[in-house]
């Protein structure tokens, strides 16, 4: 198996040959987990936007024209506009890609601005421009409202224990 050219084998090797402290591990981790996630993404993005019509004018006759940024590019062939599979979502011309899942993961667990820009590595004023992107389809992805009329088997009254009339009720004590 190889890693562009590097056999695993010697890569392995060389990271045990070097004198690696926690930070680096952590480093290495956190760059192997990033990529992992970018991959994730593309991938959820691309599966999500298969058949889609042009943005631009509604036209389903598209074809492939490169890519940018990982994402698959289509030239549109009635309006010849190119557009990929985040043109005219809120998701559209965000970068680092790699951040987006543990980044909805932070706004579906309800953390704070600060918190999430933590947990995901980028500046807590991009952890707060992208929750303004991220938070309405989130919203609109969550659990459905329920709309039917809910009816109590029995009735229940509130009953407080201070209330006037309901001391009045009570039999007197006998003497």
């Amino acid at each position: 198996m190889t890693m562009r050219g590097l056999p695993f084998d010697d890569v392995f090797a060389a990271l045990s040959a070097l004198p690696l402290s926690a930070s680096d591990v952590t480093r290495l981790r956190e760059w192997i987990a990033s990529r992992t996630h970018s991959a994730e993404c593309i991938a959820l993005i691309e599966q999500a936007a298969r058949g889609r019509p042009c943005p631009h004018c509604g036209c389903a006759r598209v074809h492939r024209c490169g890519q940018a940024s990982g994402l698959q590019r289509f030239r549109c062939a009635a309006c010849g506009r190119t557009y990929n599979a985040l043109t005219g979502t809120p998701l559209a011309r965000l970068r680092k890609k790699e951040c987006w899942l543990p980044f909805l993961q932070s706004v579906l667990e309800s953390r704070t601005v600060r918190d999430a820009a933590r947990v995901t590595g980028v500046h807590r004023t991009t952890s707060f421009r992208w929750r303004h992107r991220f938070v309405p389809g989130a919203m609109r992805d969550g659990p459905a409202m329920l709309a039917a009329i809910v009816e109590p088997d029995e009735p229940a009254a509130l009953v407080d224990p201070n209330d006037a009339t309901t001391a009045a009720k009570k039999p007197a004590a006998s003497i």
